[in-house]
């Protein structure tokens, strides 16, 4: 199963990472998430994000990095990250981090990185819409099969109202 790592500015690491342990009831196994300062020294934060890629990818060598802001200094870092010092582990980048992905991908992580890659995206995206005072909600969440299996253990995000 994957590892996931996600990357952003301070504190949206650790807040979605509280909100997955919120909905979880525990910080789901093979979750980190690195906080970027304001005053972060780049070279000290890619040695940070090549530990936690380290613990992540023990478990089988895949880990999906999640990061805020197509160009800032955290997806930057997880760019350099993955395409040019990834080392053992295969890794996988995609921008744009929000809650629906990040739970989206917790749900899912069993159906390996490549598809893992493709759900992040798609939850992203179908989780935006606007909400009008007397229109039905135009997303309407449907269980998942791997959350429907562990149910009693960890009830699925997109289940819930």
């Amino acid at each position: 199963m994957p590892g996931i790592l996600i990357i952003a500015h301070a504190p949206l690491a650790s807040a979605l990472r509280a909100c997955a342990e919120h909905v979880y009831g525990s910080t789901p196994p093979g979750l980190e998430a690195l906080d970027v300062q304001p005053d972060a020294d780049t070279q000290a934060l890619l040695e940070q994000a090549e530990q936690a890629i380290a613990r992540l990818s023990a478990g089988g060598g895949e880990v999906l990095v999640l990061a805020d802001t197509a160009g800032a200094t955290p997806c930057n870092t997880a760019r350099r990250l993955v395409f040019d010092v990834a080392g053992a582990a295969r890794l996988r980048l995609v921008g744009g981090v929000n809650l629906p992905m990040l739970l989206r991908c917790l749900c899912y992580r069993a159906q390996g990185l490549d598809r893992l890659v493709e759900l992040a995206v798609e939850g992203g995206q179908r989780a935006i819409a606007e909400i009008e005072p007397d229109a039905a909600p135009r997303v309407q969440a449907q269980p998942c099969e791997p959350c429907a299996a562990v149910a009693a253990l960890h009830p699925c995000p997109d289940s819930t109202s």
